[in-house]
């Protein structure tokens, strides 16, 4: 199996947003998460109202049962997912699902979200502990 083989695999469980999708669940509720490291946020902004989560914490504070999560982490408020261009966004979101979190990704990642001209803002915000 490639990396290929288990992006695609993480994708057919996904129901994947562009930006403008990705905007409108956010209006209507959904938590935005920023996967990418503090230094890509930093050089290049961030989606106001996004919550900042290094990967390597990801499940620890979306686990709608977990002791570890964030208070905006509950069962029923969906998850997107981004990163730079949506690659470790679709695994990341496909390992929240096994979780039972309402999880999809951003397809583009934040680059496609700034190419479609949504609002931004300077970075970097300090990520979830």
């Amino acid at each position: 199996m490639t990396i290929e083989d288990v992006l695609a695999e993480a994708r057919a469980k996904l129901k994947r947003v562009d930006p403008a999708g990705a905007r409108a669940l956010q209006e209507q509720g959904a938590l935005i998460v920023d996967i990418r490291p503090e230094s890509d946020r930093a050089a290049e902004g961030e989606i106001p109202g996004s919550v900042p989560i290094e990967r390597i914490h990801l499940e620890w504070r979306l686990d709608p049962a977990g002791s570890h999560r964030l208070p905006e982490a509950r069962a029923d408020r969906p998850v997107v997912v981004v990163c730079n261009e949506g690659y470790a966004s679709s695994l990341a979101a496909a390992d929240l699902l096994r979780l039972g979190v309402r999880a999809t990704d951003l397809d583009g990642g934040f680059r496609a979200w700034a190419a479609a001209g949504l609002p931004m803002r300077q970075g970097p915000t300090p990520a979830a502990p």
